[in-house]
C-alpha cells in the first residue's frame, strides 16, 4: 500500500508538524494574512442578477403551432417562440406569485400589530384602573385625616368657647359684686355726711 503523505526527512517533519487549531486561531491567521497586504483589493461577489423583465402583454395573438413548423425551415423559429412564450408565462406566474406573498405578509404584520396594541391597550387600562383605586384609597385617607382634624379642631374651638363663657361668668360675677361693694360705700357715705349735717344742725340750735 502507497502511502502519499509519508515524510522522508526530519527537516521536513518539523516543518509539517500538525498543530491543532480552534475557530479564533483560525480567525486569526486569516486576519493577519489579509493584514500583510492591505493594499491588495477585496473581490465582494455581486447580488443574483433578476430575472429578465418581460414587457409583452399578457395576451399573444399569431401562436405558432407545432405543426406549422415541423419538416420545414421555420421550426427553429418555433421553438424559439415557445421558449419564449415559456419564459413569459413563469415570469407572470412568479409576479403573480411574489404579490401573493407580500400581501400575506403585509396582512400578518397588520394583525400582529392589531394584537399588540390591543394587549398593550388592556394592559393600559389595568394600570389606569389600578392607578385610579390607588389614588381614591389615598382620597379616603385624606378625607378621613381632614375630617379627624377637622373634629379636633372643632372640639377645641369648643373648649376654648367653654373657657370664654366662664371667663365671662367669672368677670360679670366680679363686676357685681364690685358695683355692690360701691353702691353700700356710696351708701355708707352718704349716712356720715347726713348724720354731720344733723350733728351741726343741732350744734346751732344750741
Amino acid at each position: 500500500m502507497e502511502i502519499f503523505n509519508e515524510i522522508k526527512s526530519k527537516d521536513d517533519q518539523e516543518k509539517q508538524k500538525f498543530v491543532h487549531r480552534s475557530l479564533a486561531d483560525v480567525q486569526r491567521a486569516k486576519l493577519e494574512k489579509l493584514m500583510k497586504n492591505p493594499d491588495k483589493p477585496v473581490i465582494i461577489p455581486e447580488l443574483a442578477r433578476k430575472d429578465k423583465e418581460y414587457n409583452a402583454p399578457s395576451f399573444v395573438r399569431n401562436v405558432m403551432g407545432s405543426s406549422a413548423g415541423a419538416g420545414s425551415g421555420e421550426f427553429h423559429v418555433y421553438r424559439h417562440l415557445r421558449r419564449k412564450e415559456y419564459a413569459r408565462q413563469k415570469h407572470l406566474k412568479m409576479e403573480c406569485e411574489t404579490e401573493r406573498l407580500n400581501e400575506e405578509y403585509q396582512q400578518r404584520l397588520e394583525d400582529n400589530q392589531r394584537k399588540a396594541e390591543d394587549k398593550t391597550s388592556k394592559k393600559r387600562a389595568k394600570r389606569l384602573k389600578k392607578k385610579m383605586k390607588g389614588k381614591g384609597k389615598k382620597k379616603l385617607k385624606m378625607n378621613e385625616n381632614s375630617n379627624e382634624v377637622s373634629d379636633k379642631s372643632e372640639e377645641s374651638e369648643e373648649e376654648k368657647s367653654d373657657e370664654e363663657g366662664s371667663d365671662t361668668k367669672t368677670e360679670q360675677t366680679s363686676d357685681t359684686k364690685n358695683d355692690q361693694n360701691g353702691e353700700s360705700t356710696t351708701d355708707t357715705t352718704q349716712q356720715e355726711t347726713s348724720d354731720k349735717e344733723h350733728q351741726e344742725d343741732d350744734d346751732g340750735g344750741k
